[in-house]
């Protein structure tokens, strides 16, 4: 099954740049990570002053500031929510105090023929 986490984090700058050891940390979850074949994708996310919220309510739409922070998101590929669950306790261990939001992705099968 497959996952979005998307990275809420609590304390820090936002857009700002992590420390070496930081990413050096970072950087070692993400290969080993994806050498096991648990995390497809990541990256970070612009500071929400670079963001939009668009909304379409009775025919009109409406372009307002994003007022969600998120630092990154990531795809993982769990055999199960608690799965997922795990991984973002690790990631958190090395990213810090924040919140790990966990969303599957529903996967449909080849349409009927």
């Amino acid at each position: 099954m497959r996952y979005l986490t998307i990275y809420r984090p609590e304390a820090g700058e936002e857009g700002g740049a992590p420390s070496p050891e930081h990413m050096a940390a970072m950087g070692k979850l993400i290969e080993e990570s994806m050498a096991d074949g648990s995390l497809i994708d990541t990256g970070p996310l612009t500071p929400r002053d670079q963001c939009a919220r668009l909304r379409l309510s009775g025919g009109a739409f409406t372009v307002s500031e994003e007022t969600v922070r998120a630092g990154g998101y990531a795809f993982l590929e769990a055999a199960s929510k608690d799965e997922a669950i795990e991984y973002c306790k690790k990631f958190l261990r090395v990213a810090g105090d924040g919140t790990c939001e966990i969303r599957q992705i529903l996967e449909f099968g080849p349409p009927p023929t």
